[in-house]
């Protein structure tokens, strides 16, 4: 059975979090293999229809709407957020919080959709989202998504609010954290933003301004540290159904983030326990 999570690691940290029917129709297939399923379209960006169950089911064989069903009625439910935000707080510890870095990703949206709009840059419609990762580039927090013609300081109190909320619901301190960003997020609303809740922004000047306030220091050197959230990127690449954008509603596509997220984590931690 091909499998993107091992099974233990589905039940152990996965399926606690998954409600269970109390009346109604109650699945008679394992919840963990269809979790995996739900894995096997994130990492490879299949369509619904093309699920392989037969092979991804031992027992009871469940139809790919039943597959879809169970995903929505978990999304709708807020299930993968409460996952992910258990997961940072169990392994806070196993993060790297002397630095965060800031960025927005753009998403090709390949049949349009919810949130979706022309990015010329990117000269096609996109699906944009705002990412924050520790220094190693474990992904943190994502902010709702916003449609591509848009630029990053968009609404950002709104979004960046939403970045800290899932910090602060973990448990994290975000007093003192030292966030790089790239000059797209050079703005005094930003940095205002960072002041009041005590982050301390190096962000690099943006020329477009005009002239540098000759009270803003860049630490160039800690400021290098930023690349790991292009490997952050990377990361998210390798699972292709975030690659392009397919899924016409935003919620879906927020959804898939996080169980990338989910991915991602619990694969660097259990990499790091069978290295000690």
């Amino acid at each position: 059975m091909y499998q993107v999570l091992d099974k233990d690691t589905i039940i152990s940290e996965i399926l606690p979090y998954l409600p269970k029917a109390k009346r109604g129709f109650i699945t008679k297939s394992n919840r963990a293999e269809i979790v995996n399923c739900i894995l096997y379209k994130l990492k490879t960006g299949c369509q619904w229809h093309m699920l392989p169950v037969t092979s991804l089911f031992s027992k009871v064989v469940l139809s790919y709407k039943t597959v879809f069903g169970h995903f929505r009625q978990w999304c709708k439910c807020g299930i993968w957020q409460q996952i992910w935000t258990h997961l940072l707080e169990k392994y806070k510890s196993f993060l790297d919080m002397s630095s965060v870095e800031l960025d927005g990703s753009h998403t090709p949206a390949v049949r349009g959709g919810e949130e979706v709009a022309y990015q010329g840059r990117k000269k096609k419609k996109t699906t944009n989202a705002l990412f924050l990762t520790d220094k190693q580039g474990i992904p943190l927090a994502i902010s709702e998504p916003i449609a591509g013609n848009h630029n990053d300081l968009h609404q950002i109190e709104k979004y960046f609010n939403q970045l800290l909320d899932t910090l602060i619901k973990a448990k994290i301190r975000i007093d003192g954290l030292f966030m790089n960003a790239d000059a797209g997020f050079d703005s005094i609303e930003l940095r205002d933003l960072c002041n009041k809740a005590e982050i301390i922004p190096n962000i690099a000047i943006n020329q477009r301004n005009g002239a540098a306030d000759e009270n803003i220091f860049v630490d160039d050197l800690l400021y290098k540290e930023r690349y790991c959230i292009e490997r952050t990127n990377a990361w998210i690449d390798g699972f292709r159904t975030l690659l392009n954008r397919f899924d016409f509603t935003s919620s879906s596509w927020l959804n898939f983030n996080l169980i990338g997220f989910t991915t991602i984590l619990l694969k660097k931690i259990n990499k790091n326990q069978k290295s000690r």
